[in-house]
């Protein structure tokens, strides 16, 4: 590992930029006192982050956990991606409210390549070190896995919350879901991780890996969790990012191998102020950097257009490539900026009548996903925010009759949709 990287910046620049975002910190001190040995010794900390690999689709959402240990590995430490192939046999019960299905070796295998053809989109692949759990889990052993169940009691297990809710309401909990928590901590109790990342879930998990850590009378390692990101329709409200979690089934995410074109206008489609959450979780730009992009916004010195259009190209740069980020930007605004809505350059929707003769346009904007719902259909419509063949349409009652029409809501979606 280069030791000009990890003396680029002071222990204390290092400690605000790794810490951005964070939920828990346990702990601060304990943080910098590494941060500053390792500055001072030359020897980078291990950063460990654990992958399950059975969602082998990822989001942004996904991503802000490697956004951080991206952060890490560019002030020169070590970062392992540890891929949680022989736990994964187990099935994460983190916020399950059932038992998961467990997954079997090959389908492991399957989503355990499909992980790691990702993630290097943000990680740098040279300097990222690779692990699976079932290195030292499945040389653990019975009596190896007797001796780990006995550091925790099942009072202390159940302190958890997904366990006590689950307890609570007499839903089963599997004798194998208790020794998760136990298996994760253990990952660290091998890797000697110095610092060990998560979502906030998991919180109960990583404070098992430190307290593994002390019983093996080792230094135990800082926990840090970032938290949950929230999906492209959040909303400032009282002065909180208030929204549902990015997610798929919800259809407010980004995903990660989108083509250029989606991702870069789906995220022109997000207000200001998700923005600027969206700079802090994910962006490269320093703290510094984008305090002093949003203060130059605010003064209006920078248009919050432009602020949207440089972070929708960055995120479609770090997934695709600078160019691919480069004419998204160009065919966008192409497309909303000049009203250019090309037939040939819009994406196809199929909404079925379903025998009908007609179909309120309310519903046919719902089922192109131009909308969440009518309801929300039907607010567009009253706004004048909701263009027919190039016409603004007002009428909520308004109904289409099969054949192909070209609709936009707002200045961002559109799509050409085939009645039929």
């Amino acid at each position: 590992m280069n030791q000009d990287a990890l003396r680029k910046a002071t222990p204390e620049e290092q400690f605000e930029e790794v810490t951005r975002g964070t939920v828990d910190l346990h702990s601060p001190e304990d943080l910098k006192k590494k941060l500053q040995y390792s500055y001072d010794s030359g020897k980078p900390l291990v950063i460990k982050a654990g992958f399950d690999p059975s969602r082998p689709d990822l989001h942004l959402g996904h991503s802000l956990l490697l956004t951080r240990m991206r952060r890490f590995q560019d002030f020169g430490h070590t970062v392992v991606f540890l891929i949680g192939d022989f736990t994964a046999l187990i099935g994460d019960p983190t916020g399950r409210n059932a038992t998961r299905p467990a997954l079997t070796r090959d389908e492991v295998k399957a989503n355990a390549e499909t992980y790691k053809q990702q993630v290097f989109k943000v990680l740098d692949a040279a300097k990222t070190t690779v692990r699976f759990n079932s290195e030292w889990l499945d040389t653990l052993g019975t009596e190896g896995m007797i001796r780990l169940a006995s550091r925790y009691s099942l009072q202390r297990m159940l302190e958890r919350d997904d366990f006590k809710k689950r307890h609570r309401d007499n839903v089963s909990i599997a004798i194998h879901e208790l020794l998760y928590p136990l298996l994760q901590g253990y990952d660290s109790v091998a890797l000697k991780s110095d610092v060990e990342l998560g979502a906030t879930d998991q919180l109960f998990n990583l404070l098992v890996g430190r307290q593994l850590m002390r019983e093996e009378s080792m230094a135990p390692q800082v926990i840090m969790t970032g938290p949950i990101l929230e999906g492209l329709s959040a909303r400032l409200i009282d002065g909180k990012i208030v929204g549902d979690k990015m997610s798929k089934s919800l259809d407010n995410y980004v995903g990660v191998s989108e083509p250029a074109d989606t991702m870069f206008g789906k995220l022109m489609s997000i207000t200001d102020d998700l923005m600027w959450r969206y700079y802090e979780l994910l962006s490269s730009k320093t703290l510094k950097e984008v305090t002093e992009l949003k203060a130059k916004v605010a003064s209006g010195e920078v248009h919050p257009k432009a602020a949207k259009v440089a972070f929708a190209r960055e995120m479609t740069a770090r997934f695709h490539d600078e160019e691919a980020g480069r004419k998204a930007e160009e065919d966008f605004e192409k497309r909303f900026a000049k009203k250019e809505l090309s037939a040939d350059a819009l994406p196809q929707a199929d909404v079925s009548l379903g025998g009908a003769p007609t179909m309120p346009l309310t519903k046919v904007l719902a089922e192109a996903k131009l909308v969440a719902s009518a309801t929300e259909g039907r607010k567009m419509l009253a706004q004048g925010g909701v263009r027919v063949n190039g016409e603004k349409a007002t009428d909520p009652k308004a109904e289409l009759s099969a054949g192909e029409y070209t609709l936009q809501v707002g200045k961002l979606k559109a799509a050409r949709v085939k009645l039929a």
